[in-house]
C-alpha cells in the first residue's frame, strides 16, 4: 500500500511552517507562493486547513497533459511533473478538482507536491503534528470524503 500525506485540520495552528519548509527545500527561498502546500483559513470554524496534492488514483492533471509531462509512479503512487517536458500551458492546474496545483509565474513552472521523494519536509517540520506521512487506508475515493472530514472536524458548523 502507498504512503501519503494525511492532514488533521483540527491540529493545525496556522503557523504556515509547512509552506516555508516546502518553498525553501524546493526553491531555496522562503516564499509561500512557491510552496506545494497551502494553508487556507476556514474562518467560520476558526481553523486553518493545510492542503496539498492528494496523489489521485486517476489524476486528471495527468490526463489533460498534452505533452505527457505528468506521470504516476506505479510503485509509490506519486504523481510527478517533468519540468523539462512541461510547456507551461496550465491545463493541469485547471484540471485538478481540488485546486492543489499552482503555477509560479516567477519560476515559470507548475508547482505540485511530489512528497519530497518519500521524505516530506512539511511533515518533518510541522510543530503541531497536523501533517503526517503514513500508509494510506485504501484508494483515494474512499479517503477523500470531504463531507465527513468537515463534519468530524467542524461539527455542525459545516452543515
Amino acid at each position: 500500500m502507498a504512503k501519503g500525506i494525511v492532514i488533521s485540520p483540527d491540529k493545525c495552528t496556522g503557523c504556515r511552517t509547512c509552506e516555508l519548509a516546502c518553498s525553501f527545500i524546493k526553491n531555496d527561498s522562503f516564499n509561500p507562493k512557491d510552496a506545494a502546500i497551502s494553508v487556507l483559513p476556514y474562518d467560520v470554524a476558526g481553523l486553518q486547513v493545510p492542503i496539498t496534492c492528494l496523489q489521485c488514483d486517476d489524476p486528471h492533471c495527468m490526463t489533460v497533459c498534452t505533452v505527457n509531462a505528468i506521470t504516476k509512479d506505479s510503485k509509490t503512487g506519486v504523481v510527478k511533473v517533468d519540468d523539462d517536458k512541461c510547456i507551461g500551458c496550465k491545463m493541469c492546474v485547471s484540471a485538478c478538482p481540488f485546486g492543489n496545483m499552482t503555477y509560479s509565474s516567477r519560476q515559470k513552472r507548475v508547482i505540485k507536491c511530489d512528497l519530497c521523494d518519500g521524505f516530506p519536509q512539511c511533515v518533518k517540520l510541522c510543530p503541531s503534528g497536523a501533517i503526517e506521512y503514513k500508509e494510506l487506508d485504501g484508494p483515494l475515493n474512499k479517503r477523500k470524503n470531504i463531507t465527513s472530514l468537515f463534519s468530524d472536524v467542524f461539527g455542525e458548523v459545516a452543515k
